[in-house]
């Protein structure tokens, strides 16, 4: 069953003239203060009490006071209509500077290698702004969770978003440790895979994600199996430094364990290149300062 509204079209009309008047006890005094003629704060103030059906001010030619109906109105309206000024103050104040709480949701692969450096500054760019990160490995929506924006590789980004490029395009490379490779020659080519021990990566929607490789220079597809399955690619690279098998990941994750040898590439002619991590948002809806104020820093540090 459809509900009616609690507050009917018009229903605050003639209240901040009410609230005036009540402050002077004075028509003419409130007139000029609200910027209008003592008859046209007189009609509102009247039109006011026939919707609430009752008198609200003893008038007389020397004098303006309340009656008792309006000393009841006024004791609930002025704090109610107090707090609907200073809650538009907010707002506006949120529309028109970069200021108030920025919801980001990412990977939590993505936060130490691109986020942290990047949050670090814009924080001390923008003292107003509180930003809030959320790291899961899930696709959120980040409208119906409450997020201005996400960070996701881009090839995971839905394409009614607007995407602003984080990283240039990455690849994706596979690696293992070399112990690893002590107990299973090292694959020359894609088909060499189904002999692999291979970590596989589940998506949010719970199907596996394929392996990708270049295949004549051209990105192919190819299943893959392994004894160890994970949701997020921290715990992929966990698992690939324990010896428990191969994984295809993005290069930057694993950059500083392949530079001290803890990790070894394999297969890199056939790493395919995918677009790189971008912050995404809805485009049909206005920005706030304060997402407009990252995406201009995110600009500014572009490479």
């Amino acid at each position: 069953m459809k509900r009616n509204f609690t507050v009917r079209r018009g229903a605050l009309d003639g209240v901040e003239a009410f609230l005036e008047v009540a402050r002077h006890r004075n028509f003419r005094r409130a007139a000029a203060k609200l910027g209008v003629t003592p008859s046209a704060i007189g009609q509102t103030v009247r039109a006011l009490e026939s919707r609430l059906g009752a008198t609200l001010f003893t008038r007389t030619t020397r004098s303006v006071g309340l009656t008792e109906a309006g000393e009841r109105f006024l004791e609930r309206a002025r704090p109610a209509y107090e707090e609907l000024i200073a809650a538009a103050a907010t707002v506006r104040d949120l529309g028109g500077r970069p200021s108030g709480l920025l919801r980001l949701t990412a990977p939590k692969s993505v936060v130490p290698i691109l986020l942290e450096p990047l949050i670090a500054s814009f924080c001390a760019a923008y003292p107003d702004i509180e930003v809030e990160i959320s790291a899961s490995a899930e696709l959120v929506d980040i409208a119906a969770n409450g997020f201005d924006a996400g960070v996701r590789m881009g090839r995971f980004i839905a394409p009614d978003m607007v995407a602003v490029p984080l990283s240039p395009p990455l690849r994706l490379i596979i690696v293992g440790i070399p112990n690893y490779f002590a107990r299973r020659a090292k694959p020359k080519g894609a088909r060499d895979l189904r002999e692999q021990a291979c970590i596989r990566l589940r998506r949010s929607s719970g199907a596996l994600a394929p392996w990708s490789l270049l295949e004549n220079g051209r990105p192919v597809d190819i299943s893959v199996s392994g004894p160890f399955i994970a949701n997020d690619y921290p715990t992929v690279i966990g698992a690939a430094v324990e010896g428990v098998g191969l994984a295809q990941v993005p290069e930057p994750t694993v950059a500083a364990l392949l530079k001290t040898g803890a990790l070894v590439a394999v297969l890199d002619k056939l790493a395919p290149t995918t677009p790189g991590v971008a912050l995404y948002y809805p485009g049909r809806r206005q920005i706030l300062p304060k997402l407009r104020a990252f995406i201009d820093h995110i600009r500014q540090r572009a490479p």
